[in-house]
């Protein structure tokens, strides 16, 4: 392997890294294990600076005009060839738990690329927005939490508003 594939792999081992140990933070939370969730919360805030640094290294953080091309590129993969292979195999394997989990991401995805395809289009403009997520399927609005997720049916209060 190369110094390029290296820095690839490090770049997702620390970004998965980080993302494991939040979930792990919010566990240990919910068990009461306060000083262990704040741990996990530390060490995913070191990982998340190593995946920064690869990521820098790799040239990989361009403009905010290419990066919104380059995130509009990687949801458009991911709903209409990534997401969609997995949901087929995931039935054949009958596998309910994994299909729900690749069909909601599979149609957030979709939304993300609407999203980004909206903020490139008004790139320096600055329109301003509110975004909310449903905790339960991440399904990404603006403006306003709806009642009901469409994608995953989880009420309004289960939305939140990220600054």
């Amino acid at each position: 392997m190369s110094t390029s594939d290296n820095l690839k792999e490090a770049f997702a081992g620390e970004s998965q890294a980080n993302r494991k140990y939040l979930a792990f933070a919010k566990k240990a939370d919910e068990e009461g294990y306060f000083q262990v969730a704040r741990l996990f919360r530390a060490a995913a805030a070191a990982e998340t600076v190593h995946a920064h640094n690869h990521l820098t290294v790799m040239n990989g953080i361009g403009s905010t005009e290419e990066n919104l091309k380059v995130a509009i590129a990687g949801e458009v993969e991911e709903f209409k060839k990534m997401y969609p292979a997995f949901i087929k195999e995931s039935k054949e394997e009958d596998n309910e738990a994994a299909t729900w989990s690749f069909d909601v991401a599979n149609r957030v995805e979709e939304i993300h690329a609407l999203l980004y395809e909206n903020a490139l289009e008004t790139l320096g403009k600055n329109v301003e927005t509110i975004y909310y997520v449903c905790n339960f399927c991440g399904n990404t609005v603006e403006k306003v939490a709806p009642d009901l997720c469409p994608i995953c049916g989880a009420p309004k209060k289960e939305f939140k508003k990220l600054d």
